[in-house]
């Protein structure tokens, strides 16, 4: 391997191996070497001449001084199950649904100022005249009940297991006490950590890079007591687990108005990510934000007093560290990390304003997967498992480029698997060709500019909450993931923005989602100036692309109030005996792929005589095209990412905008893509599926035929 074939790729060492480490360096590319959680770098690999990362997680691993110090360790609202009364009073013990290793009651007299309890049944709160707590028992009891209605309490408990500690060690069998988690809210514990960063730096001088695993606050992760449901609740983006009383008192002081924990438990809903966000929500998410953003600068600052570049993980406790917030370059980070499952994912690293964009790619090397199956143990097939991840992942790479990969976790369990080992040498060595490209000049993208509408905006361009397997049954991840390997150009735009004029630069809008979820959009298609705008800009020639239910609220003559650009509306139940519009299948050579196949939704009906149908399943429309003056709307009862839905979704964005299917730079064959990199005169074609797949491109020299192996990468200059 010569030298401009290495570097760009980060390798965990791992001590007691430092020869397979330096084979595998070597073999990889590898330019930089880390440790991961639960190893370390021996001298002997640390002044091997290689750049060393190190990982540091702030908040964790300081438990002498969280044991002096219990008082600030972070919080979080919990709420009880509903428990039903059938007699005068109702005794709740506080705990008993929860992971008694996870939580720890906070009694203090300015945590329990916050603590309610309600009558679920009617949806009232009872005064706290009516209920005490014992500490002794730990338990609320409620007087003067009403018979058979449910009752719930609300109470704040510090967080004593630091929730990704305590996941490695009851998944990865980490022998290690439990983590507590520091809450730097406190100015003790800010000087504390501030001072333990100074240490660290002085006693890690071949240091290059320092590896944040985020910063303070981890996604929220509630358990339970039972194992038959020990996932209580989680969501990549909930902001819960930075709550305490003194966040909720400078919160008041700030803002001029206090939050209750009913504001965070929300009925025992909580305010999931994929709910739109109310303005309570936002205030309390842009006061977190910018106390991470402040307190975190100043670490920032100090690892670069040090000569050190400081990098941050955009995982585990990433909450306050928006990285698409206008706010985000004020930390100063040198790059970003992403672990990545799924090409979204890659989008979401690639778009953020830092020098270095780095992914952390999958299986991670750990005997056992994040959904508790076998990788690096028997009945495990981490080869099998890296193909499916990068085949996922190339299409973004093709598009948007990233500046580094590497791996995490314990190097010696890929001795086992020397055809894992191999799988990685190529695809190190197919990522560095990818970013070469990118180098030498920008990819070949058609004049589409694609926008995406929902509540959150640019704020969570390329995500929902979570990973692919996570948040799969959202139809908009789905889109998002096709999106990723498309050669459009994409933003995300919210509500707001539309009224802001944002839709006068794009073509195409698409609002994929359910109705009331933030990715449909809820409420906000109750404002008439959206849907007025949305309309304006559809019949001026753009495209409206719905999935599931599009611009869908309650109240109002329609269904989707944007029946009109469709031509196609919902029936939630109100219209069960008005007729229904007949129609016939319309047939349009090449426009939707053999295979396809869209998931149908009762209850749809035609508006308008002139919308087409494309597809159906049981009788009713699931695919349908309306023109709608100089525009036109476009109709998905649902979307699921594969092949070839995907390229039927470019297809129909095509066929949209000028009815032209045959376009320079698009494989025949919806299995595989190309990407055109026209300042090196090189065209990428890739095989996206585990068969051998034939594929014609027509480019503007001339027509290129290729097979392709499963999962191929095939180059050609021009």
């Amino acid at each position: 391997m010569s030298e401009t074939e290495r570097g760009s790729f980060t390798l965990p060492g791992e001590s007691g191996y430092e020869e397979l480490t330096l084979q595998l360096a070597k073999r990889w590319g590898a330019d930089m070497i880390r440790d991961s959680d639960g190893t370390v770098l021996s001298d002997e690999l640390i002044n091997a001449g290689y750049g060393i990362y190190s990982t540091i997680c702030l908040i964790r691993d300081h438990n002498q001084w969280a044991n002096a110090h219990p008082e600030q360790l972070q919080q979080t609202f919990l709420t009880t199950e509903p428990r039903s009364a059938t007699v005068e009073s109702l005794e709740i013990s506080l705990l008993e649904d929860f992971y008694r290793e996870q939580f720890r009651i906070n009694e203090s007299p300015e945590s329990m100022k916050y603590w309610q309890v309600f009558d679920r049944t009617s949806n009232i709160e009872i005064s706290r005249d009516s209920w005490n707590y014992d500490p002794l028992t730990q338990t609320v009891t409620i007087r003067d009940i009403v018979p058979f209605h449910q009752y719930t309490v609300n109470f704040l408990a510090y967080r004593i297991w630091e929730e990704i500690s305590m996941y490695n060690h009851l998944t990865n069998h980490w022998e290690k006490e439990h983590l507590m988690p520091l809450d730097p809210r406190h100015k003790e514990t800010r000087d504390y950590l501030y001072n333990w960063l100074k240490n660290w730096c002085e006693e890690h001088p071949a240091t290059t890079v320092v590896r944040f695993t985020s910063l303070f606050y981890n996604f929220v992760w509630m358990w339970g007591s039972s194992e038959r449901k020990r996932n209580l609740f989680s969501d990549w983006g909930s902001y819960d687990f930075t709550v305490s009383p003194a966040a909720l008192k400078e919160f008041e002081e700030e803002y001029g108005y206090g939050l209750v924990s009913e504001d965070f438990i929300n009925q025992g809903k909580f305010h999931v990510t994929h709910m739109p966000p109310g303005r309570r929500q936002l205030d309390y998410m842009e006061f977190i934000n910018r106390f991470v953003v402040d307190y975190g600068k100043q670490l920032v600052e100090l690892v670069h007093s040090y000569g050190k570049q400081a990098c941050v993980f955009y995982d585990d406790s990433w909450i306050g560290l928006e990285p698409y917030h206008s706010r985000f370059r004020e930390f100063g980070f040198d790059g970003l990390i992403k672990c990545v499952f799924s090409g979204y994912e890659a989008r979401l690293c690639a778009g953020v304003p830092v020098k270095t964009h780095e992914l952390r790619l999958h299986p991670y090397l750990f005997p056992v997967g994040l959904n508790g199956t076998p990788t690096f143990a028997p009945g495990g097939n981490p080869t099998k498992d890296a193909l499916e991840y990068w085949n996922r992942v190339r299409r973004a790479l093709l598009r948007q480029k990233i500046d580094r990969i590497g791996l995490g976790g314990y190097l010696h369990l890929t001795a086992d698997y020397p055809d894992f080992c191999s799988c990685i040498e190529k695809i190190a060595d197919e990522f560095r060709t990818f970013k070469k490209l990118h180098e030498a000049g920008e990819v070949y993208t058609l004049p589409i500019k694609t926008a995406v509408v929902h509540a959150w905006g640019k704020l969570r361009s390329w995500t929902l909450s979570g990973h692919f397997h996570e948040t799969h049954m959202h139809d908009l991840i789905h889109i998002n993931e096709a999106l990723s390997g498309l050669p459009l150009q994409v933003e995300f735009i919210s509500f707001e923005d539309i009224k802001n004029g944002a839709l006068n630069h794009v073509d195409v809008l698409i609002n994929a989602g359910a109705y009331g979820t933030a990715w449909s959009g809820g409420g906000a298609w109750k404002e008439d100036e959206i849907v007025d705008e949305t309309a304006r800009f559809v019949h001026n020639g753009g495209v409206f692309l719905g999935v599931n239910e599009p611009s869908a609220t309650d109240g109002y003559q329609t269904f989707f109030r944007l029946s009109q650009v469709l031509g196609i509306d919902e029936d939630t139940g109100a219209r069960v005996c008005h007729g229904r519009m007949e129609y016939e299948i319309e047939t349009i050579p090449g426009l939707i792929p053999k295979g396809v196949r869209i998931n149908g939704k009762k209850g749809l009906f035609l508006t308008d005589q002139e919308t087409s149908v494309l597809a159906e399943e049981n009788n009713v429309p699931s695919i349908t095209y309306h023109p709608f003056g100089m525009g036109a709307g476009i109709y998905l009862s649902s979307f699921s990412f594969n092949n070839i839905n995907t390229r039927m979704l470019l297809n129909l964005i095509l066929y949209s905008r000028n009815r032209n299917l045959d376009q320079n730079y698009l494989t025949d064959n919806p299995e595989t893509e190309c990407a055109w990199y026209p300042d090196c005169r090189t065209l990428v074609i890739v095989n996206n599926s585990k068969l051998p797949q034939t594929a014609s491109v027509k480019t503007e020299y001339s027509v290129v035929k290729t097979v392709l192996a499963p999962y191929e990468t095939i180059i050609k200059v021009m």
